[in-house]
């Protein structure tokens, strides 16, 4: 009886086995630092780092306001021990030459001791949250979590943004030229006034980024203004040509997983069969020859959310399935969006049924509201080929002025602008 009792009770325990908690640092697979959003395991998703948890709010903020919170999940069902540090970055996102201590008013080791357990959902999984220190200097920053006190056993990195006000914008407005340049791009002209500060040579010490919608996989980087008035100490870039505009794209695909039990907008059917559950999102098609629909989109972000519960911590995760209808294209297809911090990826790379002539791709997320698109990455095709683009979209931008001066010899970000195009 005494056997038979034991056995029992270690058959429950194996039945409710956990995913498997190891890394997949080691000799022969180590972990590289990645400067960049990315999640270095399988187990660690919906990666949030925003002003006080905000979902469309993009990771900056001004210098002596630390409203940042980092917010992810660790698909495990065991607590586990996790540290975070910062990474002082140039404008380019290469580490610089700064030491801890230049930048950090305190200790650069900071342990995550928020976090929460699920509750009876279908995968297990533990939230984290860290309300981000304060630092000394402004620029680029990358938020690294590891694992214990092992510093290469990264589970994540996080870009983020402090900047501080050391320089004037004015906008001047669109002078957009006639024709199908028109109406594809969006243009940026604007003039950085730097009365505040000695510059001696700002074509060399000063670095302007243009980013849309919190993506930094189509940024501007580096880019050049169009005439220097160094009496009047000012910059102004004006943008004329195609290749100097950003596209302005569509408005976002959306669907509405809040809720499981009672699906919202573009979610054709929840399959219950199985958990996680299924969940499958109306068939896409392409964009390219339609017209321009105006509707408000989260500008590609996502929210988490849960309308089943009152409480975060009964949100399921859920595998969605992604389906567009076409032709093979030449090219990779991929749906992307902030869930996945545009990473083009095999996670959410799309495979084609010649069968069918459908694309499709199955990701697991978390229930909220989601924005995403379908990229193409190609020699011949561009990345909005699906998608279509027009100046009507509404998108906002983010210019960032990097200063390097002589003491600290590292790029500074002396100036944060951000604007809406086509505003609703």
């Amino acid at each position: 009886m005494k056997y038979g009792y034991l056995f029992l009770m270690c058959l429950g325990l194996a039945s409710c086995t956990p995913i498997a908690q190891s890394s997949v640092n080691s000799d022969s697979n180590p972990k590289v630092l990645r400067m960049m959003d990315f999640a270095y395991e399988p187990q660690i998703k919906t990666i949030i780092l925003t002003p006080d948890g905000a979902p469309d709010q993009p990771a900056a903020t001004a210098l002596g306001q630390w409203n940042l919170m980092l917010q992810f999940d660790d698909l495990r069902a065991e607590r586990d021990t996790y540290y975070a540090r910062l990474i002082h970055c140039n404008h380019d996102w290469t580490k610089s030459d700064l030491q801890d201590l230049d930048f950090m008013t305190q200790y650069n080791e900071f342990p995550l001791n928020n976090s929460e357990f699920s509750v009876d959902t279908h995968l297990p999984y533990v939230h984290y949250w860290l309300n981000l220190p304060g630092v000394k200097l402004p620029g680029n920053y990358v938020l690294m979590v590891y694992r214990g006190s092992d510093k290469e056993d990264i589970v994540l990195t996080k870009r983020f943004l402090v900047y501080d006000s050391q320089v004037s914008f004015t906008s001047n407005g669109n002078l957009i030229g006639a024709g199908s340049i028109a109406n594809m791009n969006q243009q940026l002209n604007f003039t950085v006034n730097y009365q505040n500060i000695n510059i001696l040579n700002p074509l060399v010490d000063v670095h302007v980024a243009i980013r849309q919608n919190q993506r930094w996989d189509n940024m501007a980087t580096d880019v050049k203004p169009s005439f220097v008035r160094d009496i009047e100490k000012e910059l102004e870039y004006r943008f004329f040509d195609e290749a100097k505009m950003f596209r302005g794209g569509n408005e976002f695909r959306f669907f509405d997983l809040r809720s499981l039990n009672y699906p919202g907008r573009n979610v054709a059917l929840v399959d219950k069969k199985q958990k996680p559950f299924e969940a499958y999102i109306a068939r896409d098609k392409t964009r390219a020859d339609e017209a321009y629909s105006q509707y408000n989109d989260l500008n590609g972000a996502f929210a988490i959310s849960n309308q089943d519960y009152k409480e975060l911590a009964f949100t399921n995760y859920v595998n969605v399935n992604f389906t567009l209808s076409s032709p093979p294209v030449k090219g990779d297809v991929y749906v992307a969006g902030g869930f996945n911090y545009w990473n083009l990826n095999s996670e959410n790379k799309m495979q084609y049924d010649s069968a069918k002539s459908i694309y499709t791709a199955r990701v697991l997320l978390k229930q909220g509201w989601y924005d995403y698109q379908y990229l193409v990455k190609s020699a011949t095709l561009p990345p909005y080929y699906f998608e279509g683009t027009h100046f009507e979209t509404e998108n906002y931008y983010e210019i960032l002025v990097y200063y390097k001066p002589f003491q600290p010899r590292a790029d500074l970000l002396i100036g944060y602008l951000r604007l809406d195009k086509n505003a609703r």
